[in-house]
């Protein structure tokens, strides 16, 4: 018989890629489950329930514990996989509420802290003292950890704590593993791919940048992604020829940016797995990333890439003027980074396999 999980998750998006289509497929497989998160229920493989247009994520957690307890009366779940602390104690929460017997699992994909700090509004700073003390209590009270890098490992460990598993999420490949590499571009550019929030360093990486373009005139910087700082990249492209942005692009697109650029750039003040990180590797690209997170895990520096202090401008201008002055070391560093891709990908019934195997273990079903 398959076990019975309930995954919750802040949001899905929808519809779903195909890759995760396939995830889910290979999960089923395995597991009978359902997935409560927030998304656009049109064209949805799953009930998901509508975020609200105005404080969407107060509202989201406010009502998150309520819609949990109402899974746990009518599934009656063997485990809940809750992909976040926060998402853990709302669930520890609806189990006190219910009474019901399901073991929660937290899936910890990242730095617990960050949200309060790094996401949205600075306005969130006020939070930070409760937000933490509620992620440490869900994630001591929960009955196991999967950690997905050594990295998310190393934050469960410094809270006395000892994860029940460690591997990598699940993130679809195929779209950067169709064809060989290309040969770097003739003209050098960098790509950045992310969304524009605090955390992921776009404004650090626009001074930077102002720096580089005086002294490579001929290199090119490539932004992707939206999101709150997009100002700040709106005031780059405007002031600095060479440096472009573009909101949206599908994985092809990424992929084909990728092949037309030099190296990939992810000077993150804060970093869970970085799959944009293992993208780059599939093209044969060379990761210039900061010390922080989970990059460290998969950027060896010198070997797949650079790495640099986070923060620091000045230093993150010279990995740049390195990289993209001297194709040779971006050659050497591209095969280095080809050579890692195969580290981190994994098929969608191995992911499925594993995730059986913790919930069958945690919920002592096996």
């Amino acid at each position: 018989m398959k076990p019975r999980v309930l995954f919750v998750s802040r949001r899905v998006e929808t519809p779903l890629p195909e890759g995760e289509r396939r995830k889910w497929a290979a999960v089923r497989e395995e597991l009978d489950f359902r997935i409560l998160a927030a998304g656009k229920p049109d064209g949805a493989e799953f009930p998901l329930f509508p975020e609200p247009p105005l404080l969407a994520g107060p509202a989201f957690y406010a009502a998150l514990p309520a819609r949990i307890a109402r899974e746990l009366r009518s599934f009656r779940p063997q485990a809940v996989v809750a992909q976040g602390a926060h998402e853990t104690a709302a669930a520890l929460a609806a189990r006190r509420l219910t009474g019901v017997e399901t073991a929660v699992i937290a899936d910890v994909h990242g730095d617990f802290r960050a949200p309060t700090r790094l996401y949205g509004s600075r306005l969130r700073g006020v939070l930070n003292v409760v937000a933490d003390r509620t992620a440490r209590t869900a994630l001591r009270r929960a009955d196991g950890i999967r950690t997905v890098t050594a990295y998310t490992t190393t934050l469960v460990r410094d809270l006395g704590l000892e994860p029940a598993d460690e591997f990598p999420a699940y993130m679809d490949f195929e779209s950067f593993l169709q064809a060989p590499p290309a040969p770097l571009p003739e003209g050098p550019q960098a790509l950045f791919v992310g969304v524009l929030e605090r955390y992921k360093n776009v404004d650090g990486l626009a001074r930077a940048w102002r720096g580089v373009a005086t002294s490579l005139p001929a290199a090119r910087l490539r932004i992707v992604g939206t999101g709150a700082l997009a100002h700040v990249v709106e005031r780059l492209v405007a002031d600095v020829p060479g440096a472009e942005w573009t909101p949206r692009l599908s994985q092809q697109e990424v992929a084909a940016a990728l092949d037309e650029s030099t190296c990939l750039v992810l000077p993150s003040r804060s970093e869970g797995m970085g799959r944009v990180v293992v993208e780059a590797f599939c093209r044969g690209r060379a990761v210039i990333g900061s010390r922080v997170g989970g990059i460290p895990d998969l950027v060896e520096d010198g070997a797949n890439g650079l790495l640099v202090r986070s923060g620091d401008d000045d230093e993150l201008a010279e990995a740049l003027r390195r990289v993209l002055g001297d194709r040779e070391l971006a050659e050497r560093l591209g095969r280095g980074a080809h050579a890692s891709a195969g580290l981190w990908t994994m098929a969608p019934e191995e992911f499925a396999r594993r995730i059986r195997s913790l919930v069958e273990r945690v919920a002592g079903l096996s």
